[in-house]
């Protein structure tokens, strides 16, 4: 027991969240997920941020499943030779290519890109790649198929290949009417592929103005425009597949791979109305980054403690990787059916601090986390302990009788040996350990009594037997209430 002003003969508790327990259900979460933390246990990290499924994804492969699939349901793979691995750029997995000139085949349904034949408007290509050698001629996509024109076959391709520690795009027959250097448009990367590093990659068609351009990690690298003219005025020439015939990813590539996805549209840090905005720097770092620059937060469930139960100490087992920060915040109250996102107020508390002035009977705890400026580390949670002080239960009272008469029971008990207790509560049922009754005409269980050893329960009925107990309420606030008393019984009935 431990005595502190206010809170006399207090006891010291500790709830701890995460760790050997593990981590509750929150109420609500946003951009976190969990990892491994200190000591074997289960933590709270930031969320990679990985791609989700939208109405203009034509297939997205994030070997976040225990199967490798394509999680849009647009294409069925054909056959795999990739594994999933942990350490990805983006979620918990990426996937592993071999190099054995096999990867993952994919055909995809009618209405799909490459599972359809015709133009497919705009559309583009995006991955994450982790090479291990970046040899010549290792091809990270590949798209074979021929169409007709004017009765004769043109073979068609499309393929991304390492040449020269760069990326190469080859269109072959893709763009209709384009006869230049034999129907051939190749985009190359300016920048050399670095072996054993991440790089984000994506190729964009716009078939409003014809431009196709290829970025890694948000810097254009080369762009080309489909036109007449070669420029942006004039007219375009639009793509036209041939025959459905099946993709294939990593077919001759050594290394990782993360977030392979085909869109129906332009990624949306490309969209044509930032696209000369100064904003688009910005706005491209956050959507190729490891972490989302905003954080991200969970809020635990409202959890009961005592009324006047008071929050002392927050205590915290962490990880905060430099730049990194993790910001705490409590709340309490007397019920938490009114609560709102903003009302009670969120109070910061500071681990290792002390609390002051945070009591109530429910207590909600939330915590933001922030990457670094980079977006590339995490902080993380393993454990929180929360420390707070009950205030002392009043002792039950002793010695309670129960005596029947004619539509009612006398009460009567020993009044409790502690000087905390301001009154007594009596309550009363017709089950053992029950205590729901609304017979009586004092009111429904439980009966507010006063500072009273004696009380007569009323309206009870004739023949029905009923179980009481007592229990005292504290000086300090009539919602903390100690104990029940031992259980008695009685059965009214009619005087003769």
């Amino acid at each position: 027991m431990v005595l502190t002003s206010g809170f006399a003969f207090a006891e010291e508790k500790v709830l701890i969240l995460g760790g050997e327990k593990g981590w509750p259900m929150f109420q609500s979460n946003s951009n976190v997920t969990y990892g491994k933390g200190r000591f074997g246990y289960t933590s709270i990290e930031l969320a990679k941020n990985s791609r989700k499924v939208t109405g203009t994804t034509d297939m997205l492969l994030n070997f976040e499943g225990s199967n490798i699939r394509d999680v849009s349901n647009n294409y069925t793979v054909v056959k795999n030779d990739m594994i999933r691995m942990e350490n990805s750029v983006m979620g918990h997995y990426c996937g592993l290519s071999r190099g054995n000139g096999k990867g993952i085949t994919l055909k995809g349904n009618p209405g799909t890109i490459f599972g359809t034949e015709g133009n497919p408007g705009t559309f583009a290509i995006e991955f994450w790649i982790k090479p291990s050698i970046a040899e010549n001629g290792e091809i990270i996509f590949s798209w074979n198929s021929s169409r007709t024109v004017n009765d004769y076959i043109l073979y068609q391709m499309i393929q991304v290949a390492f040449v020269n520690s760069r990326i190469e795009w080859s269109f072959r027959n893709v763009f209709d009417a384009y006869v230049k250097d034999k129907g051939e448009i190749t985009l190359t990367s300016y920048s050399t592929i670095v072996p054993d590093k991440w790089s984000h990659h994506v190729l964009m068609f716009d078939e409003e103005t014809g431009l196709l351009e290829y970025r890694i990690d948000g810097k254009t690298e080369d762009i080309k425009y489909l036109t007449t003219t070669g420029h942006e005025r004039g007219t375009i020439y639009q793509p036209s597949l041939g025959l459905a015939n099946n993709i294939t990813i990593c077919p001759s590539f050594t290394g990782s791979i993360d977030d392979f996805r085909i869109l129906h549209s332009l990624p949306s840090e490309a969209n044509k109305s930032s696209r000369d905005d100064e904003s688009l720097q910005s706005l491209s770092k956050e959507k190729y980054d490891s972490y989302k620059v905003q954080g991200g937060k969970f809020e635990t469930q409202p959890t009961y403690l005592v009324s006047g139960a008071r929050i002392e100490e927050l205590s915290v087992i962490e990880n905060i990787p430099a730049q990194t920060e993790i910001r705490y915040y409590i709340r309490t109250g007397e019920n938490f059916y009114n609560w709102t996102d903003t009302y009670p107020e969120w109070k910061p508390v500071t681990p290792g601090k002390e609390i002051k002035d945070v009591t109530g009977k429910y207590f909600q705890l939330a915590a933001e986390l922030y990457p670094d400026g980079d977006g590339k580390k995490s902080p993380s949670i393993t454990e929180i302990k929360i420390k707070y002080f009950e205030p002392p239960l009043p002792l039950a009272p002793t010695r309670v009788k129960a005596v029947a008469g004619d539509g009612y029971v006398d009460l009567s008990w020993n009044y409790s040996l502690d000087d905390t207790t301001e009154g007594y509560y009596v309550y009363y049922g017709t089950r053992p350990g029950e205590y729901l009754g609304t017979d009586s005409s004092n009111g429904t269980s439980p009966v507010k009594v006063g500072n009273v050893n004696s009380f007569r329960v009323n309206g009870l009925k004739n023949g029905a037997i009923y179980y009481f107990a007592v229990a005292a309420y504290s000086k300090m606030d009539s919602r903390i209430v100690g104990n029940f008393s031992d259980e008695v019984y009685a059965r009214p009935k009619r005087n003769r």
